[in-house]
């Protein structure tokens, strides 16, 4: 499929709203039980739940679901919905009396961008996008675009339509690695500027498929009020894998993939965004610890695949995003040749 769902086990739910002032949503990456994972947090300024519980010195070690969510600091509530479907299922860490799920979440800022300031993600859209997310059969395709997170997702300052995209690989030892990305970016995709944004041809990557065009409208109207508007940006990424790695692993994979996201977006990292990337592991492949060679060549070359698919995932969803028209701004759109 070309998409996180590669990754035999993941699964992928969205939930959206557009109307009626509304133009935000969730997504939830839905893992299988017993799933490791971790998170690095890079931008300056990041809407984030439950993540000091994916640090490697902390007691637990599995992630039941990651939630991605418009509605900044708002929409993190969303976690508590997926929490609670997680709940139902029978997943999450065992205390006396029950469970307590794994939930970590990280937000976009898209207050406002469907005209109603107050129209943002609740418990419900949660709940909802867990349970899509659980109804899907194994390596389902993913929808991309004006999706789930996606759907309020702006970049380039507000001049361009964001939205979701995902990417995978296959290594020759059997690991998949897959990558989802919500991109809603202060920047624009790397060799371009808004400058360079009129008319015409602009490559994105080496890639034929994206070989991107600034349609005539989006450069000369087809622009959102980003000049007036403060760049409250993020780009949200979950990084997946078979592979059998420890949280200390996932720490360091999520550490390297956001070199992909450096490489997808010019510039990255800043203190107007909250770029984040979670990594999950479902522990099927081993990978060769033969050595202590053998491991460092197996960690690096994941690790190096992770930033490969994550800068495909950005510009994936760069490219899948539609233009939208809202009270509160017109977001163009790139389109691929």
């Amino acid at each position: 499929m070309g998409a996180i769902t590669d990754v035999p086990g993941i699964r992928v739910g969205h939930v959206q709203k557009t109307d009626d002032g509304w133009l935000t949503g969730v997504t939830v990456v839905l893992p299988p039980p017993g799933t490791v994972g971790s998170v690095d947090v890079r931008g300056g300024g990041p809407a984030t739940s439950e993540t000091d519980a994916l640090d490697p010195t902390t007691m637990s070690q599995r992630v039941d679901a990651v939630v991605l969510t418009g509605g900044s600091a708002y929409g993190l509530v969303t976690a508590r919905g997926a929490q609670r479907w997680c709940e139902e299922d029978g997943r999450g860490f065992a205390v006396p009396g029950g469970l307590v799920p794994i939930v970590p979440a990280a937000a976009i800022f898209d207050l406002g961008r469907g005209g109603d300031f107050s129209a943002r993600p609740d418990e419900e859209m949660g709940y909802a996008a867990t349970a899509a997310a659980a109804a899907r059969k194994e390596r389902h395709d993913v929808e991309r675009g004006n999706v789930g997170a996606g759907t309020g997702a702006v970049l380039g300052r507000g001049q361009f339509k964001g939205g979701v995209g995902t990417a995978s690989v296959t290594l020759e030892n059997g690991v998949v690695v897959g990558a989802l990305a919500v991109v809603n970016a202060v920047g624009l995709p790397f060799g371009t500027s808004q400058k360079q944004a009129e008319p015409g041809s602009v490559r994105l990557s080496d890639e034929g498929a994206s070989t991107p065009r600034v349609s005539a409208a989006a450069a000369k109207g087809g622009r959102g009020t980003a000049p007036e508007v403060p760049p409250l940006n993020t780009t949200l990424v979950v990084v997946a894998t078979n592979a059998v790695l420890s949280k200390a692993d996932c720490k360091r994979t999520a550490s390297a993939a956001h070199a992909g996201l450096a490489r997808a977006l010019n510039p990255s990292h800043t203190l107007a965004d909250g770029d984040t990337v979670f990594c999950l592991a479902t522990g099927e492949v081993p990978l060769d610890r033969s050595t202590e060679t053998a491991r460092q060549i197996s960690l690096i070359t994941l690790q190096s695949a992770a930033a490969d698919v994550v800068r495909l995932a950005i510009l994936d969803g760069v490219l899948s995003a539609e233009a939208v028209s809202t009270p509160a701004g017109e977001y163009g759109a790139y389109r691929a040749e």
